[in-house]
């Protein structure tokens, strides 16, 4: 990192007599790995360079927001070849990297942490083959239920079963079992995805009940904390003549009959429901019977309302994408939805639980071809922190864990063994990269905690949310067991920013009046590195984690 360091006039005098090679100011320096390069500005204990002024940034402890419950991927469609690789170092790097709370020697985390892990219930398009009329091998998916509709057959989806266990290892918390479509078995058409171009779900008649005693058995199988039973109902799956992947539309007459006999059947875990499209589903977009889910569900009203069943989590879900550009236009959305919470159930938690880099977004990223830059880092992080501080979500969670396509909606990425982007060479082997959305995401994921309460922070000189999508976003976070305050902070802008941390309204005293920096940019992966609360570095274009204990 570049950095230019100007003289202080009033030192011109002292300057003079020392010997140039001793002069650090005035210069440009060379290149520094080290995002808190040592001050080289310092001379007989006098700082001979300019000072750039610090902005304040503020915490208030007691104003305090949602409480966090997790931060999630999902291993649908690539983990069923990953997982069965004959390497298991490979296969162990990957789970590091999603799950792990370790750290490297120099106290950076091995991996991001994740909270919660999404596991696929496949609908039985991959046991079809190419009669599935699913062109792509990838995106297909087994079934436990058997032909019969009676039996079950537990050593299918074994490369997700690997992951999953994985993830238990590592300690993550939470898992969801996710179904896109009923077993083939039991859908209209014999497929697992819905080509009629209606609203209607892709099930026989008379077979909602048996759906739903499909998904309780894996459920309960498996364990998962929640079971989400719809994805996207919104939207249509297929033509006649074929699809790109498995899903189904649905009616929200169609999931409330669906949660309902769901939830008898279940013991322990929680129905999420939604998996809306887009975040406007939540709020309005219900033309056709498949939007305002907010209302539908949760209104007492409704002739859809679930809000009083016991197995039904106090949460509505929906779906970041194509609802992020311009900032205004995302900020706005964001603002809809906690809106209509406010004024159906104040109570009720929002999920987002489906994110990636999909199309074409304002013209400035796109899920073609594969970017796994800073720059995409930091657009994963914006999105994040409006979720988190606009939309109130409690839960935040990505698509792809990984992937071996030319796409960017992974977080971690799989090349063939030559190294090169070719899918179906990475069924048995491949190499594993990392990506800056990964670890942008792991600036929230692996600090932020499950039971952490979100607390109100601000910028000195930033008035309202759509300046500080352009300058410097903040958001803090406080665990009232451990004492631990947790301020992410994302700078979008090409120039370094010098900080200050205080609390509002109140004294901000923190241990050792220092906190722990984690810093994302271009060069580093949630480097560690330790500032004083009253000298915070923040580099150009990146995403830094503070992490320290208040009084």
């Amino acid at each position: 990192m570049i950095k230019t360091y100007y003289c202080h006039t009033s030192i011109w005098m002292l300057l003079a007599i020392l010997p140039l090679s001793l002069l650090a100011c005035g210069k440009k320096g060379a290149s520094d790995p080290d995002p808190n390069p040592p001050n080289k500005c310092m001379y007989l204990g006098v700082d001979t360079c300019q000072q750039k002024p610090k902005t304040t940034i503020t915490v208030n402890l007691n104003e305090v927001k949602q409480t966090i419950h997790s931060f999630g991927a999902s291993d649908c469609w690539t983990a069923k070849y990953i997982g069965k690789w004959a390497d298991v170092t490979k296969k162990n790097q990957i789970a590091d990297l999603l799950f792990s709370t370790d750290t490297l020697q120099d106290g950076s985390p091995k991996g991001i942490g994740l909270s919660l892990w999404r596991f696929n219930i496949g609908g039985g398009s991959y046991e079809q083959g190419t009669a599935s009329n699913i062109a792509d091998e990838w995106r297909r998916e087994e079934c436990f239920l058997n032909a019969d509709g009676i039996t079950y057959d537990w050593s299918k989806q074994a490369g997700q079963q690997w992951f999953l266990q994985a993830a238990k290892a590592r300690g993550v918390k939470y898992t969801l079992g996710f179904s896109i479509t009923p077993p083939v078995y039991m859908t209209t058409n014999g497929k697992a995805y819905n080509g009629t171009g209606g609203t209607a779900m892709n099930i026989q008649n008379g077979q909602l009940d048996a759906y739903a005693d499909f998904m309780a058995q894996v459920t309960s199988h498996f364990q998962f904390d929640y079971l989400s039973p719809v994805n996207e109902p919104q939207w249509t799956w297929g033509q006649a003549t074929g699809a790109s992947q498995e899903g189904t539309q649905a009616t929200n007459a169609e999931v409330s009959a669906l949660v309902r006999s769901l939830s008898p059947k279940l013991s322990g875990a929680k129905v999420v429901v939604g998996e809306a499209g887009q975040l406007d589903f939540l709020y309005g977009r219900n033309t056709d019977g498949r939007g305002d889910l907010i209302n539908q569900f949760f209104a007492s009203g409704s002739a859809n309302y679930i809000g009083n069943l016991p197995a039904v989590e106090k949460a509505i879900s929906a779906h970041s994408y194509f609802t992020t550009c311009p900032d205004d236009n995302m900020i706005n959305i964001r603002k809809q939805v906690a809106a209509k919470i406010n004024q159906v159930d104040a109570n009720l938690q929002t999920w987002q639980t489906e994110f990636g880099i999909l199309g074409d977004i304002c013209g400035k990223y796109n899920g073609s071809p594969r970017n796994t830059s800073i720059d995409y880092g930091l657009y994963v992080a914006k999105v994040l922190h409006h979720d988190l501080t606009i939309a109130n979500v409690t839960s935040w969670q990505w698509w792809l864990a990984m992937s071996p396509y030319n796409y960017s909606d992974a977080l971690v990425y799989i090349n063939d063994p030559s190294g090169q982007i070719n899918v179906p060479n990475c069924k048995q082997d491949g190499i594993v990269l990392d990506s800056k959305q990964l670890w942008s995401f792991g600036n929230y994921a692996r600090f932020i905690r499950p039971g952490m309460k979100r607390i109100t922070a601000n910028v000195q000189g930033v008035t309202d949310p759509v300046m500080a999508a352009g300058s410097l976003m903040i958001s803090a976070y406080k665990d009232e067991t451990s004492k631990k305050l947790v301020v992410v902070l994302i700078n979008p802008e090409s120039t370094d920013k010098q900080l200050q941390l205080s609390g509002e309204n109140s004294p901000l005293n923190l241990s050792g009046n220092t906190v722990a920096v984690y810093t994302t940019d271009f060069a580093y992966n949630m480097k560690k590195t330790v500032n004083a609360v009253n000298n915070i570095s923040v580099p150009s274009r990146s995403v830094v984690t503070l992490v320290g204990t208040y009084q």
